[in-house]
């Protein structure tokens, strides 16, 4: 008899700030772009204001009157430049999409970033072509905090929410992931466990090299 699904289970990974740690770069890039139009931010602002939004509700909340295309077109730009042609993934990440693929599941990205800076972190990392798909939110109908990302990748891998697991660094996404009825995990690349949990995130991780990860692994297998 076919099977259903092709994967046993699947996993669904956030980019930035998940399986890539840029969050700095990105705060380097938004505080100077702010900066450029009179406003002065902090982290503690980033991290409540912009953190896991899109540019678009960005810019036209917060600088209301401009273009905010052009300013995320450039906005990006600085931030590729920054990035460059390699950069390490999260710890462990690695390790845990080798093991994926011994084992046969599904692996999608599931992001908010523009597609451009998607395939350049992904490129960057050398982890391209790991991936089965690739979901840009605003590719979707609706981007993150909906679930809409989340429910077209697991459309995408013919995978139903309980045999996903879910990973991500901010609230809109953490959001996004438990609505979508994945098994979701906070990353505590920004953010600690008790903002994390109080997002959506069943469990957190320091990072893939957590000693807890195995157990999170085991509970979604537990569910097929």
């Amino acid at each position: 008899m076919t099977p259903k699904h092709p994967y046993p289970v699947g996993l669904l990974l956030d980019l930035d700030g998940t399986l890539i740690n840029t969050d700095a770069l990105h705060f380097q890039v938004f505080k100077a772009l702010f900066a450029d139009h009179g406003q002065e931010i902090d982290l503690p602002w980033y991290l409540a204001n912009v953190h896991g939004h899109l540019n678009a509700e960005i810019f036209a909340r917060h600088m209301p009157g401009g273009d905010a295309q052009a300013m995320s077109d450039l906005k990006e730009a600085r931030f590729r430049d920054l990035l460059g042609d390699t950069a390490p993934p999260m710890p462990g990440a690695q390790d845990l999409i080798a093991q994926a693929q011994r084992d046969g599941w599904g692996l999608a990205v599931v992001t908010n970033a523009p597609r451009y800076n998607a395939e350049a972190m992904l490129a960057a990392t050398g982890l391209r072509d790991a991936f089965d798909t690739v979901v840009i939110g605003e590719e979707c109908a609706r981007a993150k905090p909906d679930p809409a990302p989340y429910r077209a990748a697991m459309q995408a891998l013919r995978l139903t929410p309980n045999l996903c697991i879910a990973f991500e660094d901010s609230p809109s996404g953490l959001r996004a992931a438990r609505s979508s009825g994945a098994l979701t995990v906070g990353v505590r690349s920004s953010l600690d466990d008790r903002a994390l949990r109080n997002a959506g995130a069943h469990a957190s991780i320091e990072d893939f090299n957590d000693p807890t990860l195995p157990g999170l692994l085991d509970r979604l297998k537990g569910r097929t």
